[in-house]
């Protein structure tokens, strides 16, 4: 029988990236950063950074980040009041959601974006589905949820 998929070491962890995460954090943290024609950069700067500081630290073989989709999700449809006191996402942060994204491919890790679902949902849900490998799960420390969805080849990574 051919192989198709690649052999990974199982000792390996698989590294799972809340993007949005990263997104808001980094939009926060950074200086107001622009290019030359005056564009906002910070959250590029900082995402792109958190994730190259990910890469040297675990040296992963397989390693995705996931976004959440834009627009609304099934959380919407459950509860008409979900984020309805949140502010809009800022222009600023908005257009650099796409650069981000196309570092990423770039840098040939995978991107997750599933419409209808953020991407909280979506680690979730990876992680709680057989089979599981060795999970690394990066996240700000005030999401507590995911210490409810903790298994015992999870660990817990914070930016």
């Amino acid at each position: 029988m051919t192989q198709i998929l690649p052999k990974f070491n199982p000792d390996s962890p698989f590294i799972l990236v809340d993007g949005s995460s990263y997104l808001f954090r980094a939009f926060h943290a950074m200086p107001p950063l622009t290019n030359s024609e005056g564009h906002a950069t910070g959250a590029i700067f900082g995402v792109i950074n958190m994730i190259g500081k990910l890469l040297e630290q675990y040296q992963p073989e397989r390693i995705a980040v996931v976004f959440d989709a834009k627009g609304k999700n099934f959380r919407h449809d459950l509860y008409s009041e979900y984020k309805a006191h949140r502010p809009p996402m800022p222009d600023e942060l908005r257009i650099q959601i796409e650069p981000i994204h196309d570092i990423i491919k770039a840098l040939g890790i995978p991107l997750l974006v599933i419409d209808g679902v953020e991407a909280d949902d979506v680690m979730g849900t990876l992680l709680t589905t057989p089979p599981k490998p060795k999970w690394t799960l990066c996240f700000p420390p005030a999401i507590k949820i995911w210490h409810s969805w903790s298994t015992s080849t999870s660990r817990w990574s914070t930016p």
